[in-house]
């Protein structure tokens, strides 16, 4: 059986993110993924390999090698590459460029969760962050809401500014606080540890999409926005107790495991959805393999 190899270039010139968020969402309506991760060490350096196996749809393997020396020496830190297997015969099928699979995975799975829980009249979107990911989501979120304002809160003002200056209808936030309150959407996209947003700065009707902390030590939300939230997330066993976001909040008491109010495996039930024009809904983007092979495959189907 023969192979097809898909490379960032060819992948970018037939992508869309709507039919992306299908994509995801029809993946869940299939058996639940088989999900494995595999660490390797040598001092800094790291191999992390992902693995997925979703009957029906195929099997995925995603291996990232992260080298912190390389930007020194004029190469990239992160490399890798995503090998997609038939999951009937086990012969390989793609092997397609890791950074094409991250990008879209990481914003399709928030836009995804976007369009089953924000209001569909938002019309101001704050992103919290200017580096790669806020830029993503400034990209994906457009295509959802192509009529509203969007704004753009960095530590450094500088950065915002340059951010904003790339994209029509952006403009730069000066006070976070303010920037949050004003909001119909607010997107995270930092490497925080310690909680930038504040749950008294909250509103009726908001929706909150968490995407930046990915480790038992960051969060980007206090107690307080998740006390007054609708929590719904990705995955719980790629978020609830691997990721600070909750880890830290359900290992104190704050909130309760029964608070999280759905997955995606939840879609075909309806139970993930807003209530309301009131309620406040908060997502937690965990990411994990299983999205890994989703992305994949319809990164194949579309570019085969």
């Amino acid at each position: 059986m023969s192979h097809v190899t898909i490379t960032a270039e060819q992948g970018e010139a037939k992508l869309a993110w709507l039919p992306l968020t299908d994509a995801l969402a029809h993946g869940h309506t299939l058996p639940k993924a088989e999900i494995r991760d595999s660490f390797l060490y040598r001092g800094k350096d790291t191999v992390l390999s992902r693995a997925a196996w979703i009957d029906g749809l195929g099997i995925a393997v995603k291996t990232a090698t992260i080298f912190p020396g390389n930007p020194a020496q004029g190469r990239p830190m992160v490399n890798g590459a995503v090998t997609l297997f038939d999951d009937a015969t086990g012969e390989l099928t793609a092997l397609i460029d890791f950074h094409l699979v991250t990008r879209w995975k990481t914003i399709g799975d928030s836009l995804l969760a976007a369009r089953r829980l924000a209001r569909k009249d938002s019309d101001t979107i704050l992103i919290v962050g200017a580096g790669t990911q806020g830029r993503n989501a400034r990209e994906a979120y457009g295509t959802l809401f192509p009529k509203a304002r969007f704004r753009v809160w960095n530590r450094t003002p500088a950065t915002a500014e340059s951010f904003a200056a790339e994209f029509d209808n952006t403009e730069a936030a000066p006070d976070l606080e303010q920037a949050v309150r004003a909001a119909d959407i607010v997107i995270t996209t930092t490497m925080a540890t310690e909680p930038l947003i504040r749950g008294d700065w909250l509103r009726p009707g908001q929706h909150l999409d968490l995407i930046g902390a990915y480790r038992p030590d960051m969060r980007e939300a206090d107690d307080e926005a998740l006390k007054r939230a609708t929590i719904f997330v990705d995955s719980r066993d790629t978020t609830l107790d691997h990721i600070g976001e909750l880890k830290i909040p359900l290992a104190d008491g704050t909130i309760q495991r029964d608070d999280i109010r759905a997955d995606y495996y939840d879609l075909p039930s309806g139970h993930f959805a807003r209530d309301s024009d009131d309620q406040i809904t908060l997502f937690k983007n965990g990411g994990g393999a299983h999205l890994d092979l989703m992305t994949a495959r319809h990164i194949l189907d579309v570019c085969a």
